[in-house]
């Protein structure tokens, strides 16, 4: 006889956490059904209806009380779970010894960046170590367009004795194609550091689930 499927609770115990699907996720987080759809039914239906987990992190709360199933309580359970893994990655950019792994940059940008409706440029300032020293929302723009001025951004590195910096900015559409306008700020912004002897190690677009690292396309151009 074939061994019964592990439920999400026991997956999760068995396997770890990375190993549940999202309809899995979901469903530990519902904790129970409703009459007629148990909550392994319940959590695909929702992850259908709003197309992705970040469809759902992202509804507000008319959209996601429409759901049959779901309520405020729900809502603000989610939303607070949302918060905790942006202040778990603020935590961890804080704790760690050195910043070494573009992948943990990328993904606190995108927590802080990614659902902003205007642009928002934001820096992080390292020492020579790449250790945190600072994390600063510089420059806050329209939905498509901030004013960013390299001055600016370099006299706040030398304020705060910074070695390097990463900067990072979303793109509220969604798509985190650079446009002529980008590429040209982040020359400007690493001339301007070069002036000084800062080091400048990347700058990164946040789109929708998505983002652009001019440091990646760099080394990728050059194989």
């Amino acid at each position: 006889m074939a061994n019964s499927p592990l439920m999400p609770r026991e997956k999760l115990l068995k396997e770890g956490a990375a190993a549940l699907t999202d309809a899995e996720l979901l469903a530990i987080f519902l904790r129970t059904g409703i009459k007629d759809l148990p909550v392994m039914a319940l959590a695909e239906n929702v992850l259908l209806t709003f197309g992705s987990l970040r469809g759902l992190l992202t509804a507000d709360l008319e959209a996601f009380c429409k759901l049959r199933g779901l309520g405020q309580t729900q809502y603000i359970q989610l939303q607070a779970s949302k918060e905790m893994t942006k202040r778990y990655l603020s935590q961890q950019m804080e704790m760690t010894e050195a910043i070494t792994s573009p992948e943990l940059a990328v993904m606190y940008f995108q927590s802080e960046l990614e659902d902003n409706e205007r642009e928002v440029f934001m820096v992080l300032f390292l020492d020579n170590q790449n250790r945190l020293i600072k994390k600063e929302k510089m420059f806050y723009g329209t939905i498509n367009q901030a004013s960013v001025h390299p001055r600016e951004v370099v006299k706040a590195a030398l304020r705060y004795n910074a070695a390097a910096i990463i900067v990072a900015h979303n793109h509220p559409s969604g798509n985190c194609t650079p446009s002529g306008a980008d590429r040209f700020l982040t020359r400007k912004i690493e001339m301007a550091c070069d002036l000084v002897d800062i080091r400048f190690i990347d700058h990164i677009i946040v789109g929708k689930g998505d983002y652009f690292s001019f440091e990646e396309d760099k080394l990728e151009q050059e194989i």
